[in-house]
């Protein structure tokens, strides 16, 4: 709308003129329209310590550290190498643990103690849980993906909010438990390092949350 300038003058009282100048003055600013290429907030991650166990192959305890980053980037790999699990979180990451969105595990198979060796055995149906902060969360398997860390197209499903849908919206909380599939890789002939000496694939068990109890 366009605004003509009152002269005080000639159509009100001077007094009414100084009235108005000063609600004008006083009116709160308005906010400039969105930026639409501006990318979306994104939601506040829980950065909990948890800890990881799957009865069906007999992890049981192991610890999950988060840190900021990706999937098996450098600092990833340094806690796993000591035996533990680490999860990613961040732009390029995942969530807190029982939050709606991609919470993403990922340990060893054949080093450090190899804590998730018997993950490709690990069926559809099957439980999972993690306890994080008091509460016990209980994710059911429902997918299994394998990732090429050759492909980002493939890392970037592996990362997303709904695995292997870079783009939609997480509307659910769900967890990847990834591993290395170095022997199946060597068996290929692919030998084939990253900067961290990982191989090409990825194992990655997708599930569900279901169920919430407490940590007892």
């Amino acid at each position: 709308m366009t605004h003509h300038p009152v002269h005080a003058s000639h159509t009100v009282p001077k007094a009414l003129a100084g009235a108005a100048l000063a609600l004008l003055l006083a009116a709160p600013a308005v906010a400039a329209p969105a930026d639409r290429d501006a990318a979306p907030a994104r939601a506040a991650v829980r950065i909990q310590e948890a800890v990881l166990s799957i009865p069906a192959i007999g992890v049981s305890g192991l610890a999950v550290v988060p840190y900021e980053g990706s999937p098996d980037d450098a600092a990833g790999t340094r806690i796993q190498d000591r035996g533990v699990a680490a999860s990613p979180y961040g732009p390029h990451g995942g969530v807190g643990p029982g939050d709606v969105g991609n919470y993403i595990v990922t340990a060893h198979r054949i080093s450090a103690g190899g804590p998730l060796w018997s993950l490709p055995s690990l069926k559809t149906g099957a439980s999972v849980f993690v306890s994080a902060d008091g509460v016990r969360y209980e994710y059911v398997i429902t997918t299994t993906r394998t990732t090429s860390f050759r492909s980002q197209a493939s890392m970037d499903a592996q990362r997303a909010a709904v695995p292997g849908s870079p783009g939609a919206a997480a509307t659910r909380a769900v967890i990847t438990v990834s591993t290395c599939l170095t022997p199946e890789d060597n068996a290929a002939g692919n030998f084939w390092r990253d900067a961290q000496k990982n191989p090409e694939h990825r194992l990655d068990k997708i599930g569900v949350l279901t169920a919430t109890h407490p940590d007892k």
